[in-house]
């Protein structure tokens, strides 16, 4: 018989820290997540303890040791998700800053997170395309063009859904084929349209050994599996068709279509700031993971489809979570709004950095009124949800304007500050420069009219909020998701309390590193280490 292998065991680096069984003195080694961890046991006590470091070696003569239980490797917030992610997209962390829109995430935030080793989005949606196409100019003269093949650091601009603006969506997807943006984040999508199309498959080739090439990248954010499904299958033959006979495909792009999902990269968005169905991530995060592995499965794809969780992740508790979920990146919004380089007044960030855990609520969304969408936004300090509402409900029980009661007038006038022949007016202006047809509808259909002028007051309410107009502060509409909430009770009492503080730079290295410090945490108590609560609790510290 062969003997018995030797134990394992453990020995403490010359100068460097003995084992630790004391639960302050373990705690005081947890978040050294960048040394191997060894888990040891006392053989005289049955303790078990925590080593940093060390030596392992077979016990036997003249070597002596701690008896090891298990160890794990050092762990840096840089491993966390999906190592495709950041060979794919250039990026450090596999953390991505969300696109708030109305240029809320701003050039200069998506500057900060690029430079730092992140990928940012410009928030493009709602912004006429001549300040998009600023916008890019500003992000490929302080950046590149993110190309990751050239070194170029990585970033992205939003790409919304706009079914009352088709002609605005085709003219920036046109502008970012143009100008070489190569990644999106395809935001508010229901269903494939031919701008995203066009911009998913333009410069996809085959090389010669037979490996497909694609130039863009698209990001699609979704929250229902049946529009998960249409972004993980190749676009219809009939779409595609329409595309190369306008010129706007080749015929090699679009057959290369056939064979390739519309999207590689996912944000599986939950419980968010603006647009959203308040899902939790727990729910629908495995949802859209079977789905994907099936249709891989059924399709035969080669290139990975990768999933990323969003919506809720404002604690390195979430951000652990979802990476223990199987996301292989996260994305963070709303805690990103109240930091210094967001577009967002500092009289709209003082109101975000007092919100609670349940100061949101839901109220219409100005891109989609008519069809009944809404938005999460905050609702301390601000009477935008309730005002928005009612102008909603009137909509819904009236034909026109005309129609509505004198009490019901007065109202809306009030909200405006404007008579309603005054509101349509400068309502009819606004289209007039943005889309005549829409003023053509309008006049041929009176209660497109009064959608019209009720989402004037929608729409300008998040602007009124970016600029920070004082006689407007209670009807700020400011997207916010419970995120916000658990952000700020994590950061009370620490650095990142104070709004001035709140960089996009240092809550991301925030997040990332406490998720590491979290997982280890984890890991350990997987192994038998009586691991102390307090573990579970990183607080906020400047991180260089």
């Amino acid at each position: 018989m062969s003997a018995a292998p030797s134990p394992l065991v453990w020995t403490p680096t010359p100068g460097g820290p003995d084992v630790a069984f004391h639960p302050k003195d373990v705690l005081a080694r947890m978040e050294a997540v960048r040394s191997p961890a060894t888990v040891v046991r006392d053989p005289r006590t049955n303790a078990v303890g925590l080593g940093l470091a060390g030596q392992l070696a077979f016990a036997g003569p003249g070597v002596a040791g701690w008896p090891v239980l298990g160890q794990l490797p050092a762990l840096y917030p840089e491993w966390l998700g999906n190592r495709s992610f950041g060979e794919v997209h250039g990026a450090r962390f596999a953390y991505v800053q969300g696109a708030m829109a109305n240029g809320i995430a701003t050039t200069d935030m998506v500057i900060a997170m690029s430079k730092a080793g992140f990928l940012g989005f410009f928030g493009a949606a709602g912004l006429h395309p001549d300040q998009v196409k600023a916008g890019v100019d500003r992000l490929q003269a302080a950046l590149g063009d993110g190309d990751v093949a050239n070194g170029a650091p990585t970033w992205g601009c939003n790409f919304i859904h706009s079914p009352n603006e088709p002609a605005v969506e085709a003219q920036v997807a046109d502008l970012y084929i143009r100008r070489g943006v190569r990644r999106i984040s395809a935001a508010a999508f229901m269903g494939l349209t031919e701008p995203l199309v066009r911009y998913a498959y333009t410069g996809v080739f085959q090389d010669a050994e037979g490996r497909v090439h694609r130039r863009n990248a698209v990001f699609a954010k979704i929250s229902r599996p049946e529009v998960a499904r249409r972004f993980m299958e190749p676009p219809p033959k009939a779409m595609l068709d329409k595309l190369v006979a306008r010129g706007e495909l080749t015929a090699e792009e679009a057959r290369l279509a056939l064979k390739l999902p519309v999207a590689e990269d996912y944000i599986v968005e939950s419980d968010s700031g603006g647009h959203t169905d308040n899902r939790p991530l727990t729910a629908l995060f495995p949802t859209i993971q079977r789905l994907r592995d099936d249709i891989v499965a059924e399709r035969g794809y080669v290139r990975p489809i990768r999933l990323g969780a969003a919506g809720g992740i404002g604690t390195p508790n979430a951000a652990a979570a979802a990476f223990s979920l199987g996301a292989d990146f996260v994305l963070t919004g709303s805690v990103n709004q109240a930091c210094v380089e967001s577009g967002l007044s500092p009289r709209g960030r003082a109101l975000l950095c007092q919100a609670g855990l349940a100061d949101v609520i839901m109220a219409p969304a100005a891109d989609m009124f008519e069809m009944g969408v809404e938005v999460q936004v905050l609702r301390r300090g601000t009477m935008f949800a309730v005002r928005g509402q009612r102008l909603y409900e009137l909509y819904r029980s009236h034909p026109s304007l005309q129609s509505l009661s004198a009490k019901d007038r007065a109202f809306v006038e009030k909200l405006l500050k404007q008579t309603i022949d005054e509101a349509w007016a400068s309502t009819r202006s606004f289209w007039m420069g943005r889309d005549p047809h829409e003023v053509e509808k309008a006049e041929r259909d009176p209660k497109h009219l009064m959608a019209l002028v009720f989402r004037a007051y929608l729409g300008q309410s998040s602007r009124w909020a970016i600029a920070g107009v004082p006689d407007r502060a209670v009807d700020y509409q400011i997207w916010c998701g419970p995120a916000q909430g658990a952000f700020n009770a994590w950061a009370k009492g620490t650095f990142l309390e104070p709004a001035e503080n709140r960089t996009v730079v240092q809550v991301a290295r925030n997040l990332m590193e406490g998720a590491a410090v979290i997982t280890r945490a984890h890991q350990l108590r997987s192994l038998g280490l009586p691991v102390p609560a307090s573990a579970f609790d990183f607080r906020p510290r400047p991180l260089a």
